[in-house]
């Protein structure tokens, strides 16, 4: 499939009669990035679809509220992200987890999903990941996974370059720590 400009997917999403056809392009090109940046907050592969249909239904609904001050794939990005962390708190307030009971629910989500395909060192990872406060979680899983610039994570998140920065590096710092200490 032949790849389409973000602003000619937009011009095409906003002409009547095309933006069906558009907002299935707009579907078939960044499923798979969105898909990633879910399951790697919500970790169960089930989930994640559920969430990844949420967000197609919600851009879907909302794009004539999309004024273009920011890119399409921040757009995107933002929508994924807030719908990914509004699944995991009312799956935290269901189940009424505390944060000591989070690590053991990331093992039982990752060692009974079946497209979970990691070893013992990606499993803990996953659990280091899952231990960080949420912004730095986020903010780890966008540079580390998908190697995004922190001028685009500024801007899907709000945050300023500097702090993303700093809220890398002490993601790695915890992450660190918590393997050596898992060891």
């Amino acid at each position: 499939m032949e790849k389409t400009s973000e602003e000619q997917l937009l011009i095409e999403l906003r002409t009547p009669g095309k933006e069906r056809q558009a907002f299935s392009k707009l579907v078939s090109e960044y499923s798979e990035k969105l898909y990633w940046q879910i399951r790697k907050m919500v970790l169960s592969h089930d989930d994640a679809n559920d969430i990844l249909q949420d967000v197609f239904i919600k851009v879907w609904t909302n794009l004539e509220n999309f004024r273009g001050d920011a890119k399409l794939t921040t757009w995107l990005y933002r929508i994924a992200i807030n719908e990914s962390i509004t699944f995991l708190n009312k799956k935290r307030n269901q189940n009424s987890i505390s944060i000591d009971d989070e690590e053991s629910l990331v093992f039982n989500t990752l060692s009974s999903d079946d497209y979970f395909d990691g070893d013992e060192a990606q499993l803990q990872l996953q659990q280091a990941i899952e231990s960080l406060p949420e912004k730095q979680r986020i903010v780890f899983q966008m540079k580390y996974f998908e190697e995004m610039k922190y001028e685009d994570m500024s801007e899907i998140l709000g945050t300023s370059v500097g702090a993303l920065k700093a809220s890398y590096h002490h993601a790695v710092k915890k992450i660190e720590k918590k393997i050596e200490e898992s060891d």
